[in-house]
């Protein structure tokens, strides 16, 4: 079997250091479509490094690009293939605002594989800490298909209930007809967001976007929307990738805040408001 659960779990915790500068920093901003307009204040948070603060989303991409799947996938006990792979989940817990530039320690492990009878799913886990303290955690969901059916624990459910009522707020967001080759240059060069022939392998018509850009693209729309730009006030935030994006796509976010708190639904404009991201939890700071 590729995936052997019980060896993976007991696998030592791996660690190794890694590092980012302002330019990263600006690069993933401009990837999941900060600057537009280019001379707005709110916009040169993003994308001016006079001004620069750091989206929290910045911690999928910090160092690797995508190191919480990739990590995942060269752990031992799994062996797949990278066309049978889709990022389920993500989930980011914020310790302190991340520095726009940095040297950290990143420390992961497979924390939990389940059996969904016609999938796998591994939790990798990641914890980042600098020479100040822990920075953040991170939980990324790698679903794994057709790798399931052994009989081992199915885990817990990712689904919520829906949201009650109207949307308090509802945002669109166009993405560019090249945001996944731009927002790749970041470190996550998975050709499936990229080559048409290995979309086509994997079950798709063309290339899609990557997950974690539609979860930047959401998290900057409810910094900007609900906490007037500020991202140091962001604790958690965590979603379910419901569906696929394609580049040049208008993605339609909408939000039910709370006290503390807003969950939001992201859906395809184009395809009949098809579902993209589900049960996503923002949390902040007062």
């Amino acid at each position: 079997m590729p995936i052997d659960a019980a060896k993976a779990l007991a696998a030592e915790p791996r660690s190794a250091e890694i590092s980012w500068t302002r330019k990263d920093v600006l690069l993933y901003h401009l990837g999941i479509g900060a600057g537009v307009p280019a001379t707005d204040p709110g916009e040169l948070r993003y994308t001016l490094e006079s001004r620069l603060h750091v989206l929290p989303g910045f911690a999928t991409v910090a160092g690797a690009g995508s190191p919480d799947v990739i990590s995942g996938l060269s752990m031992p006990g799994v062996d797949v293939d990278l066309a049978r792979v889709l990022h389920g989940g993500q989930a980011l817990t914020l310790h302190r605002p991340i520095p726009v530039e940095g040297t950290a320690t990143a420390t992961g492990r497979i924390a939990a594989v389940y059996d969904k009878g016609t999938a796998a799913v591994l939790v990798m886990r990641t914890h980042v800490a600098d020479a100040k303290g822990p920075l953040w955690t991170s939980d990324a969901q790698i679903f794994v298909r057709g790798e399931g059916g052994w009989g081992g624990d199915r885990g817990p459910s990712a689904r919520h209930e829906p949201p009650a009522g109207e949307p308090d707020r509802v945002v669109e967001r166009r993405l560019r007809e090249d945001q996944a080759l731009l927002y790749r240059l970041s470190g996550d060069w998975n050709p499936l967001h990229a080559d048409p022939g290995f979309a086509r392998r994997a079950g798709f018509q063309r290339p899609v976007l990557h997950g974690l850009c539609t979860y930047g693209v959401t998290l900057k729309a409810v910094v900007d929307t609900l906490l007037g730009g500020d991202v140091s006030r962001v604790r958690s935030y965590a979603t379910r990738f419901a569906g696929v994006v394609y580049p040049g796509e208008t993605l339609r976010i909408r939000l039910w805040a709370s006290e503390g708190s807003v969950r939001a639904a992201v859906s395809a404009v184009e395809r009949d408001d098809a579902p993209v991201l589900a049960d996503t939890v923002v949390r902040w700071a007062p």
